[in-house]
């Protein structure tokens, strides 16, 4: 049967407040200026949605907004991009969650009000909508209690069905990092953590350890670094992918997030691992060159004119697939 979507992403859904050229951190009882402020559309589930639609896949999103200007502006920013956003569920009751970004240079800090996000829940994602699609992508587990202990099953379901599926796991903002990782990674064929991340979860003190953890599963393990590239591990390969260094960075905000849009992009058209890994560092750069984390990916073409005139990527092919 003939799938409507190529990726159905299941995650947060907020909007960005982007505060950039911050002199000094924020200190209580004084005001600080900044140069510039943007809002966006924010999340690490949407902005891969986003920007995976917008290099041409088919894309399908699961999320909860609040029915409120946020709410609104993320589903239309969603739409812009040709996001389908016909399974968004709107409640009456609470509101779209917001993130408020101080940008230092290529550091940041965030604070989040989760607000609908959270209250999203593993029932409200069906069998019938998982069907629609080829690849299920899930995003920010520590931000949505309402797929605690409820995760593994979503992507045991995914996989009965003949979908492959991804997770990024993102921050926990408690910094507990209660996640049964055995539970859930045999139904992941696509693990995306940055190598904090990877520590955190596998509560290891270095790399090699927190590798050695996942060694017996048979999934693929891209491990993003910044900018020392990215690290990918899959049976006994193991492939150093090198960074696309960008001498002009506007923000860093949601680099992680098109990587892992990079990557699925080249994966869902079965190409090589080095390849996804290398279109993934390149997309991650691809986003730094301007504000959010959405505004660099306005189609496949034009993208890859940002990677060639920043990076002077060329690529095999021009048709997105």
């Amino acid at each position: 049967m003939k799938k409507r979507f190529d990726v159905i992403v299941v995650g947060e859904l907020n909007v960005d407040i982007i505060l950039n050229g911050i002199r000094s951190f924020p200190e209580i009882g004084k005001e600080k200026f900044c140069n510039d402020m943007t809002l966006t559309l924010g999340s690490s589930a949407a902005i891969l949605a986003s920007n995976l639609s917008a290099l041409g896949k088919k894309v399908s999103f699961v999320g909860k907004i609040g029915n409120d200007m946020f709410g609104h502006f993320c589903k239309n920013q969603l739409q812009t991009k040709g996001v389908d956003t016909s399974l968004l569920c709107m409640s009456e009751t609470v509101k779209t969650g917001a993130t408020v970004v101080l940008n230092y240079d290529e550091d940041r800090a965030n604070v989040t009000y989760q607000g609908a996000m959270q209250e999203l829940t593993a029932e409200e994602v069906t069998k019938e909508m998982l069907s629609t699609a080829k690849h299920l992508h899930f995003s920010s587990y520590f931000f949505q209690p309402g797929f605690k202990n409820k995760l593994p099953q979503l992507f045991k379901i995914a996989k009965e069905i003949g979908l492959t599926t991804s997770f990024d796991i993102q921050w926990d903002p408690n910094e507990v990092w209660d996640i049964d990782l055995n539970s859930i990674v045999p139904y992941v064929d696509i693990l995306l953590p940055n190598e904090t991340e990877l520590l955190h979860i596998t509560r290891s003190p270095n790399l090699r350890k927190a590798l050695s953890i996942l060694a017996k599963q048979k999934n693929i393990t891209v491990v993003k670094r910044g900018n020392k590239g990215s690290l990918l591990v899959h049976d006994n390969l193991t492939i150093i992918g090198q960074p696309f260094v960008n001498e002009t960075v506007v923000d860093c905000i949601g680099a992680g997030d098109s990587f892992n849009a990079g990557f699925l992009f080249k994966f869902l058209n079965q190409e090589s691992l080095e390849s996804c890994q290398d279109f993934a560092n390149l997309m991650g750069a691809v986003s730094t060159t301007q504000a959010g984390g959405t505004a660099a990916f306005t189609n496949y073409e034009e993208t890859l004119q940002i990677a060639k005139e920043k990076f002077e990527y060329e690529p095999c092919d021009n048709v997105a697939g």
